[in-house]
């Protein structure tokens, strides 16, 4: 995704085979303890969007974030969308997201039948997605499968419970006293080793959700004997702004380059309520600490990583902001210098405060919390100073920042626990922006290349590996593929990598392909899908038998090796062997 505007040893070292959630387990690993196929044929698609055709002839990208495919044993689940698309081209307001709430969604069972998917049943909700930021995203849909039930996203911040096996709904999960429309589940559901939910709610002003404060936001917890307790972000996140205090925003001086002095600071405006990050899935220690991301209503620098003990009391906060000393004169050119600050500016500062560089909570990321095996933290955030980049931040157990990488955006990480330590796996996108602003006379744009990459524990590389690929292709109804050239470089258009028990990283690509990269770095296979450029931003999963299940174009495709056929018993077409020689 490129940002902002449409340019385009706590833990197990052999996570469970399933993957029932967002990344895969409660600490948002991404890893399984199997070994992933060859990506060499495609076993089966399920087009699961009906409406995505549609979307994307509307916007030109497929604006959505799917969900993780949802796979245990031969059950896969997956979201299912119908409806009419409104579209502004042809109709007069409201139109397009607009009328997100008119779409219909359900969940879908699928099961392996003599080597196919097939439907086995359709479990409607009324879920419906938090009002449009005005970035025309649509947020996450994320249902979460535990034990011997699917608990599906609905509408009020409600949670139906429904039997994995016959799709019925044998409950309603309500937290709060009455159903309120204006409440909204705003992210994946998390489910813990014992069964135990948590996910995050919002309640907005019905007409004006995002110019008027946030009205309410809730952690809640739906305990595995059905007992529902929640705790308010404001209870939460302690230590953060109130509701009506000023917080600084970025300069608004058109007097380029920044920061206009050296001693300028930027205007404040209204903080807003503390409420959790739109997409945010808590991820779950094993010694019970939930963790999640709030942030000011009104203003996404103002974010916290939230530490939350089992009974939902407060543990910890940590602040994204003041953390980072990588701006002025450090990742960006010399002070004075083209591309650079003004000059005298304090050296690490970001140029559009005038102080030290803050990670953002930006509410069009998927970026989720994920629990390492030494028990720190993870955490993507955005960084505008840094060519529209971000920082993956690294805190310890405590709440300490431990170390930062200067990285893509928007990603939960995955890890591959090895050799008594552990490698953080993401993509690495670098969107040829210009730095700190959108001038390209006093901002220079980076060098546009997208990368996976390797860290190590401390979060430095250990290898990187380039997308090189320069066709963009699209197969035909008649199953032909036509190509043509492509010179500007694919984005890693993946919000989740998954990494099987070899260190190999599966990742979606904006180039249509699903690539395979090994501990090493090296390429081990890819396989094209169906679409490249504006075939939305996607998580993908490991199957346990090592199947990988991609998306592309609002379609699950099953990727796997090409089976072939048992060879005949040898007496049946050799002659027998010569006995040795027993002297």
């Amino acid at each position: 995704m490129k940002p902002l505007v449409i340019l385009c040893l706590a833990v197990s070292l052999l996570p469970a085979q399933s993957w029932t959630q967002w990344g895969q387990n409660p600490q948002h690993t991404g890893a399984v303890g199997v070994s992933g196929q060859k990506l060499e044929k495609v076993y089966d698609k399920f087009q699961y969007d009906l409406l995505a055709d549609a979307i994307r002839k509307e916007y030109g990208d497929l604006l959505v974030h799917y969900m993780a495919p949802i796979v245990d044993g031969d059950d896969v689940f997956m979201l299912q969308r119908v409806g009419d698309w409104v579209s502004c081209r042809d109709n007069a307001p409201p139109c397009g997201p607009d009328v997100w709430a008119e779409m219909e969604w359900s969940v879908v069972k699928l099961k392996w039948v003599d080597g196919k998917l097939a439907v086995k049943w359709v479990a409607q909700t009324d879920w419906q997605p938090i009002p449009d930021n005005g970035s025309h995203w649509e947020p996450v849909f994320h249902p979460v499968l535990s034990g011997k039930f699917l608990y599906i996203p609905s509408l009020g911040g409600v949670l139906l419970k429904v039997d994995r096996e016959t799709g019925e709904q044998v409950d309603v999960l309500n937290p709060f006293e009455n159903l309120d429309s204006n409440i909204y589940v705003t992210g994946p559901i998390a489910a813990d080793k014992d069964g135990n939910l948590f996910y995050n709610t919002m309640k907005v002003h019905p007409f004006e959700p995002w110019t008027r404060d946030a009205v309410g936001a809730w952690l809640v917890r739906v305990g595995a004997d059905g007992r529902i307790t929640s705790q308010t972000f404001q209870n939460l996140v302690p230590g953060a702004p109130a509701a009506d205090a000023e917080c600084f925003t970025i300069f608004n001086s058109f007097s380029l380059p920044w920061p206009p002095s050296p001693t300028a600071l930027p205007d404040t405006y209204t903080c807003g309520s503390e409420r959790p990050g739109v997409n945010v899935a808590p991820a779950i220690a094993p010694d019970g600490t939930i963790y999640t991301v709030s942030r000011a209503h009104f203003n996404p620098s103002y974010g916290y990583l939230v530490a939350v003990n089992p009974d939902l009391t407060p543990k910890w906060t940590a602040s994204l902001r003041d953390r980072l000393n990588d701006g002025c004169g450090v990742s960006l050119p010399d002070n004075g210098a083209k591309g650079g600050c003004r000059e005298g500016a304090t050296p690490g500062v970001d140029p559009a405060t005038n102080m030290k560089p803050a990670g953002h909570v930006n509410d069009l990321s998927t970026a989720s919390p994920v629990v390492t095996p030494d028990g720190a933290i993870l955490y993507g955030a955005y960084t505008r100073y840094n060519s529209a980049r971000g920082h993956l931040f690294k805190f310890s157990p405590a709440g300490d920042l431990l170390a930062a990488f200067d990285f893509g955006w928007d990603t939960t990480p995955a890890v591959f626990a090895h050799d008594g330590t552990y490698s953080v796996m993401l993509k690495s996108n670098h969107y040829g922006i210009p730095s700190y602003c959108g001038n390209p006379v006093f901002c220079l744009p980076d060098e546009e290349k997208y990368e996976l990459v390797s860290l190590n524990a401390n979060l430095q590389p250990e290898w990187k590996f380039l997308s090189t690929n320069n066709m963009a292709c699209e197969t035909l109804a008649d199953g032909t593929q036509k190509c043509t050239p492509h010179s500007a470089g694919f984005e890693w258009c993946v919000n989740m990598v998954a990494v099987d028990q070899d260190g190999v990283m599966y990742a979606n690509s904006e180039d249509g392909n699903v690539y395979a990269v090994d501990r090493n770095g090296k390429l081990v296979g890819n396989i094209f899908l169906q679409l490249a450029v504006g075939a939305a931003y996607t998580p993908l999963a490991i199957g346990p038998d090592g199947k990988i299940y991609t998306q592309n174009a609002g379609a699950l495709f099953v990727v796997g090796k090409t089976e072939t056929a048992p060879a005949p018993a040898a007496a049946a077409i050799a002659p027998m062997a010569k006995s040795p020689s027993l002297h």
